[in-house]
């Protein structure tokens, strides 16, 4: 497996992006857009950028030059000296304009070399805004004040009003993030995802180019180029503000190459452990996650839901949805005490949920889960994978919508709140071997009147082992039900393939729940079962 996960630290420089700046004081004068943006004027519309695009791709690639003795000092530049480059506020893009976003640039260093040329859009006619060490503060004695003017940008990101903190930041790849519906960063997402997963290394294109132009009611339309050795693409994200974040994305996707695993609207996200596989981690917090589950909304209607999960080993796994009427990662646990975490307060990670504007036609959601011992690694992945062959030449047309959320739209069915794992068997009896308990809890959506006599049963499939004990009932001392069931892992192999497991909760033939979907490995049963021998 090639797939390496994406740090926090050394790739998305987490700290960077949230708003978690020292700003020094400095005796200086604020510069004007026509001050910042003094490039020539030129022609842009997005038309102009898919014409861009679309050329590129008929040419060899050619990635970003950077003068080998700049790349020297941006190499010196690590996480501890980045922290020491603080963009100065009175240069803060439309600083001055009272309904506009404003925008502030991050400074290049050794995890983000290779530049980005930005642009300023007003008026059918782009200005770039060229890059120098004067817009930024640091020590006297730094070593970027040495840099040429061979490098560039590394990226942007979006302030409030007030300009006490950013509220979306694009910086590295094609990755950008936002601070969701309370203010909390956590998950990311990206332009695209080429070969994820796949037994190839996977390629990461590169937002190249940005041109920034001002949306009405305080929102930003960010232009993007994309560039990669096997793609070009043409990018516009509208995003504004209300209770959440939403963002329009229009993509012209153009193939230089071929690609093994095209993966639209890839989501980028961290799962260490919870109330599922607790046993994993030595940590004191209850649950370390941004994400804990995927949701899908297939053409047909069925809502799933797939609680993530901390694989032995890295996994891969695709769900067919033909014409998807929409996907994301979820944070549906949104209590302080299920994390106890009040450094990063996990509750509040946003949920993030793509839909897709028109048909997509044919096409599976695909979800990368990579094993991680620590919350530092963003080890989930979900993008969707059109069945369309990405081969040479081909040009891939999609829009959807982004809405980073406390929850994605409310199924007419009910949710799943929870998914735990125990030892199987009845208290207080002899607990059979290698078998397991799962319990999962329902949100009670659509079960008003029913109880224990009213024939509510739960179906329960696995790929290999044995079902018994299934039972459905209300919870009695809160709202909601409860599905269990055991699983008999079967006879101790070295059989450590995943079982596949599917559930959902009927009632006369009507499905009552979502379909939840699960993946055990043997050697996390047996070491959870010989955890509580």
């Amino acid at each position: 497996m090639t797939f390496a996960p994406v740090t926090r630290r050394d790739t998305l420089a987490a700290a960077l992006a949230s708003g978690a700046f020292f700003l020094l004081p400095r005796v200086a004068s604020a510069q004007g857009v026509a001050e910042l943006a003094s490039g020539p004027a030129e022609p842009f519309s997005f038309d102009i950028l898919r014409g861009m695009a679309r050329d590129l791709a008929a040419q060899p690639f050619a990635p970003a030059a950077v003068p080998a003795a700049d790349a020297q000092i941006l190499e010196a530049i690590d996480y501890d000296l980045h922290q020491q480059i603080i963009y100065r506020s009175e240069d803060t893009l439309w600083g001055e304009d009272g309904e506009a976003s404003k925008v502030r640039f991050f400074h290049p260093g050794r995890y983000f070399k290779e530049p980005v040329r930005i642009y300023v859009v007003d008026g059918g006619q782009a200005r770039e805004i060229p890059f120098t060490t004067d817009l930024f503060e640091m020590p006297g004695d730094h070593p970027a004040r040495n840099l040429g003017a061979g490098t560039g940008f590394a990226g942007f990101r979006v302030m409030d009003g007030e300009q006490k903190d950013d509220w979306m930041a694009f910086l590295g790849a094609s990755y950008w993030r936002t601070a969701g519906y309370v203010g909390q960063f956590g998950m990311s997402v990206r332009g695209l995802a080429i070969d994820a997963g796949a037994p190839t290394p996977e390629e990461f294109p590169r937002f190249t180019r940005f041109w920034l132009e001002k949306a009405p009611a305080g929102g930003i339309i960010a232009y993007a180029l994309m560039e990669s050795p096997r793609v070009t693409g043409a990018y516009r994200i509208v995003s504004h503000r209300d209770d959440g974040i939403f963002q329009d994305v229009d993509a012209n996707i153009f193939l230089r190459g071929d690609i093994d695993r095209l993966g639209i609207a890839p989501l980028t996200s961290m799962f260490w452990y919870g109330k599922n596989n607790g046993f994993v981690a030595p940590d004191w917090r209850p649950e370390v996650h941004d994400s804990d589950g995927l949701e899908i909304l297939t053409g047909g209607g069925e809502r799933i839901w797939r609680p993530l999960n901390n694989p032995p080993y890295a996994m891969t796994n695709s769900f067919g949805a033909d014409g998807v009427k929409g996907f994301g990662l979820a944070q549906r646990e949104r209590s302080f005490s299920e994390y106890e975490d009040d450094g990063v307060f996990y509750e509040k990670r946003a949920t993030v949920w793509v839909e897709p504007k028109g048909d997509w036609g044919q096409g599976a959601v695909t979800l990368v889960e990579l094993s991680t011992n620590d919350e530092i690694h963003d080890n989930i992945v979900a993008f969707w994978r059109p069945a369309q062959p990405a081969t040479a030449g081909t040009e891939f047309d999609i829009a959807y919508k982004l809405n980073w959320v406390e929850a994605s739209p409310a199924p007419a069915v009910a949710q799943f709140t929870a998914t735990r794992i125990g030892a199987g068997g009845v208290p207080g009896q002899p607990r059979p071997a290698n078998t397991v308990k799962f319990v999962c809890d329902l949100d009670g959506r659509g079960f008003e009147g029913l109880d224990r006599t009213s024939g509510v049963e739960a179906k329960v499939e696995a790929s290999r082992g044995t079902i018994g004990l299934t039972v459905a009932y209300p919870i009695a001392t809160q709202e909601g039900w409860r599905v269990m069931f055991d699983l008999d892992l079967g006879p101790e192999s070295e059989d450590n393939s995943p079982i596949d497991l599917r559930m959902f909760v009927q009632h006369d033939g009507k499905a009552m729940s979502e379909t939840w979907l699960y993946q055990v490995f043997p050697s996390q049963m047996r070491e959870l079962l010989a955890s509580h021998a």
